[in-house]
């Protein structure tokens, strides 16, 4: 009887992913890493092909890190990530728990999850022009509003205002990515074994503690997921910044990424001091999201982890201690 011959299909997944792997390292790799090797050169200037590395190859980091326009604009980015992430979570646990409730069955879900999702899906440019004209000055709907209710006695032109334009922006970013937000934890509960909230609907649980003590606690890696990929967007943030004030006023709204621009591109030409800023918040990034991962990891977990590892190792040692005292 002749045997049958195995077919290995695991060279076709190699195949195929050759495109994407191509891809990532001439756009993305090559890219990041000539980007560090220009942090520790003298390239500026613009068509300017021609550079070395510099005596003190330092030099730019330490000119980055003590520019006092960057230090404002690490400030700014974090005051209105912190501003509009609190708000963007909370709001998106209130409709994921809204949503995934078993007590509250709403008719019509996929028209709010649509509705709440399309900010996100508009381009920064239109959503950019769009508040300008609505916080327009002395004629726009906000100033209109506000002066016929009472609220205002005469238009105020919020643009040029510090904390007004921080406001505005924070709004602008927790309008455009709650509705991304709820999508992530809605995906995330959707995952949690049903037979969970079966058993703490028999046991009365009502919808606040089966939230909190079990939907939460089961949502620790998705939680995770959104604090580190919202803090990576928001470090970067700048479109909206860019079209919608240019970082004024008095650079109030200037961001990291927006410094990153203008040191490379706007009439200076300092692309070595530009890449250098762009690994100062490489390397931010990279101690935040550890910070934040060794937070809100499972301990417990961990600790079970750990103790499977300690005991495979023992079994390991044991069964050699037996072979070499067998021999």
């Amino acid at each position: 009887m002749k045997r049958r011959r195995r077919i290995s299909y695991a060279k076709y997944g190699y195949i195929f992913s050759i495109p994407f792997v191509l891809t990532f390292l001439i756009f993305s790799l090559y890219p990041t890493l000539y980007t560090a090797f220009i942090g520790f050169t003298d390239l500026k200037g613009l068509l300017k092909t021609s550079f070395s590395v510099l005596e003190d190859p330092f030099q730019n980091f330490r000119l980055i890190l003590n520019n006092a326009s960057f230090k404002l604009s690490l400030a700014n980015t974090l005051k209105i990530w912190v501003m509009n992430f609190i708000p963007q979570i909370l709001l998106a646990l209130l409709l994921t728990a809204w949503f995934t409730s078993n007590h509250n069955k709403i008719k019509g879900q996929g028209l709010f999850k649509v509705v709440f999702y399309l900010p996100n899906i508009i381009t920064a440019a239109t959503i950019a022009i769009l508040f300008n004209v609505l916080f327009g000055y002395p004629m726009g709907p906000i100033n209109d509003i506000l002066v016929k209710t009472g609220a205002l006695s005469q238009p105020y032109y919020f643009l040029t205002d510090k904390t007004a334009s921080q406001v505005i922006v924070a709004f602008i970013q927790f309008w455009m990515w709650y509705g991304y937000t709820m999508i992530i934890l809605i995906s995330g509960v959707l995952g949690i074994n049903p037979e969970i909230f079966e058993a703490a609907d028999i046991d009365g649980a009502n919808d606040v503690q089966t939230f909190f003590l079990i939907t939460l606690p089961n949502l620790r890696t998705i939680l995770l997921f959104v604090l580190i990929t919202s803090m990576i967007g928001g470090l970067n943030m700048f479109d909206i910044p860019r079209l919608f004030n240019l970082g004024q006023p008095g650079n109030a709204t200037l961001t990291t990424s927006l410094f990153i621009y203008n040191q490379a591109f706007s009439g200076s030409y300092l692309y070595n001091r530009a890449a250098a800023a762009s690994m100062i918040v490489f390397a931010i990034i990279a101690v935040f999201s550890l910070l934040i991962f060794l937070l809100m990891r499972d301990k417990n977990l961990a600790r079970e982890k750990k103790e499977a590892r300690q005991l495979a190792r023992q079994l390991k040692q044991g069964n050699f201690l037996k072979k070499g005292g067998g021999q």
